[in-house]
């Protein structure tokens, strides 16, 4: 069958330092399908200043083009976690999408044109230890006031598994939302 170059959106590059996972043409496909082949890069995903809110009394988009959007950067995530918080945090909104939201995931494509070739690299010469990190912002989520956790999982220098997602309580405090965050990754920790 020969060396895995392509499968399911997923581009393998190999070489004798070690393998490169990335979406380049899928994203490339992504720009033609929404009209933003022309789109000036941006340096970042989203302002921090600025959060994501309901809005409600901003212009209303088209949901489904709002939700295909979504459903596209959702399946980018898989070679580009940098990526998740903000995907995830629009995605709370495709039942009632505002033009704020749509100009945050607008921009998000422009923060990828901008890099590409970005993904998952894959050392051959990488040791075995398992490196976990974790982290969480108390009561992040304008709605509901829960907060959001993520964690990453490293072999090495080799980054084998990501999560980023809202808790399912409200935390008191910003102790108990970290201890949450750091259990959640201590879980995924003993399963790999």
């Amino acid at each position: 069958m020969g060396e895995l170059i392509f499968f399911l959106g997923l581009e393998v590059k190999q070489s004798h330092d070690g393998t490169l996972i990335h979406q380049e043409k899928y994203f490339q496909d992504m720009l033609r399908k929404f009209q933003m082949i022309e789109c000036k890069a941006a340096s970042v995903t989203f302002a921090a200043q600025s959060p994501i809110s309901t809005d409600p009394e901003g212009k209303p988009v088209y949901r489904h083009h709002y939700r295909s959007m979504i459903g596209s950067l959702l399946y980018l995530t898989a070679s580009r976690p940098e990526i998740m918080f903000v995907v995830y945090y629009c995605a709370r909104y495709q039942t009632n999408p505002k033009e704020s939201h749509e100009i945050v995931v607008k921009r998000n494509f422009r923060y990828q044109k901008g890099s590409p070739m970005l993904g998952l690299w894959y050392p051959k010469a990488s040791s075995i230890d398992l490196v976990t990190y974790s982290n969480s912002d108390h009561g992040g989520c304008q709605l509901d006031r829960k907060s959001m956790s993520g964690g990453y999982q490293y072999l090495g220098h080799c980054l084998v598994s990501w999560k980023c997602m809202k808790q399912t309580s409200v935390s008191i405090s910003s102790a108990e939302a970290e201890y949450i965050t750091a259990s959640s990754c201590c879980y995924q920790f003993l399963w790999i």
